[in-house]
């Protein structure tokens, strides 16, 4: 069943590509932020990201605030992007900790069949808010995402058990967190470490939330991201950017450094998200300030 479901992330992957190129000789939009923001950075962006990603520091927030500082695209867009730039990279790391990593197959399949839903159910929600609705959301999952890597920092994760399998009640459980995490992740907060601690909570051996929390978002992030194409919102260069650099990136982390002191580097990321997260709030609060006198405010 393994081999079965690699040769279905294969299809859903090529689907997804031909969908994208698709849609981009039609239509590509153009969610350039104010700053300078050159192809060359946009692929540094994408590989280094990815490269931190497959070592277990994640992509998600590190990219928000790479994005926000260099004013690279515009805060409504970024969901759309991470989604979409980030899609093909993960199924990259999805392929290699599925084959590499034993954990039952139809508690992997059930865990990402309910990821892929909620992701499909959110990115539906979330393509469709206002700008400062995303500012707010994204901020505050900044802000999740900076507890999740503090509480990693600290060891306050749960240990966690030796079950490689869920059933019964155990299964729904972790097939409703998963559903949570998948539609949170349209919104830009990463599901690897809350996945991590879903499946130590349910007794099982941290080592299998790997090819769970990486199948779960190689399947889900190419459904939420043919929401985000078909609704136009996402920058198509800074996502282009983030996949042609991010591939290399994953294949360098998983083959060739494989682990890295990341000790100093986690606190670090967590002082950019904490950081990030006000910019983003602060975006909004001045929004919201503007829409009630009339003004416009522009991405900082």
């Amino acid at each position: 069943m393994k081999t079965a479901l690699l040769v279905a992330l294969a299809v859903v992957t090529v689907a997804f590509i031909a969908y994208w190129i698709g849609a981009t000789r039609k239509a590509r939009p153009d969610y350039s932020g104010t700053g300078s923001f050159s192809v060359a950075i946009r692929v540094l962006v994408g590989f280094f990201t990815n490269f931190f990603d497959t070592l277990g520091i994640g992509s998600f927030a590190t990219t928000t605030s790479t994005f926000k500082f260099l004013r690279g695209v515009r805060d409504e867009a970024i969901p759309g992007t991470l989604n979409v730039g980030h899609a093909i990279p993960t199924v990259a790391e999805a392929f290699i900790f599925i084959a590499i990593v034993t954990v039952d197959i139809r508690t992997l399949i059930a865990m990402i069949a309910a990821s892929v839903l909620g992701a499909w159910l959110g990115a539906g929600i979330v393509a469709r808010w206002p700008r400062r609705a995303v500012q707010v959301g994204l901020g505050l999952a900044l802000v999740c995402a900076a507890v999740l890597m503090l509480m990693t920092q600290l060891h306050l994760f749960p240990g966690g058990g030796e079950r490689l399998s869920l059933e019964g009640t155990r299964l729904w459980a972790g097939m409703i967190g998963n559903f949570a995490l998948g539609a949170l992740m349209t919104l830009g907060i990463g599901l690897y470490a809350p996945c991590m601690i879903l499946v130590s909570l349910l007794g099982m051996d941290p080592k299998a939330a790997f090819p769970i929390m990486m199948g779960s978002c190689a399947f889900l992030m190419p459904a939420g991201s043919v929401r985000f194409i078909k609704s136009g919102r996402y920058d198509w260069k800074a996502a282009m950017g983030l996949t042609i650099g991010g591939v290399p990136g994953v294949l360098v982390g998983a083959f060739i450094v494989k682990s890295l002191p990341l000790t100093a580097v986690r606190w670090l990321v967590v002082v950019v998200v904490l950081y990030t997260a006000m910019m983003l709030l602060n975006s909004a609060a001045k929004e919201a300030r503007a829409a009630q006198a009339g003004a416009e405010v522009p991405d900082e």
